[in-house]
């Protein structure tokens, strides 16, 4: 049961969090290209390189999850859950930190 109270967290934080990260990236980089700020483009590498670290290691804990939850992913006899949290928990988790940083 943990389990799906962590995939629901990780979806809501996804559904309600990113957008206020991607406005708030946004008016950076928007602010940056008028100031030539160098400090908010900084704020443009670091999206580029999280979104780039979360990928793989969505990919990893994906394969880590089907491999944990065996056959019963390849003949469709469940464990997708599991599998669905592991691959959206980098994503969520990096939404979550980036969503506290840009709201100070």
């Amino acid at each position: 049961m943990a389990k799906y109270r962590s995939l629901a967290r990780d979806l809501v934080s996804l559904w309600f969090q990113a957008p206020m990260v991607i406005a708030a990236r946004s008016q950076a980089m928007t602010l940056a290209a008028v100031t030539g700020s160098a400090t908010d483009y900084v704020e443009a590498s670091r999206m580029v390189t999280e979104k780039m670290a979360a990928a793989a290691e969505s990919v990893v804990a994906a394969n880590v999850a089907m491999a944990k939850e065996g056959i019963a992913v390849a003949i469709g006899k469940g464990g997708h859950n599991r599998v669905t949290a592991a691959a959206l928990r980098p994503y969520a988790k990096r939404v979550r930190a980036n969503a506290r940083r840009l709201a100070k």
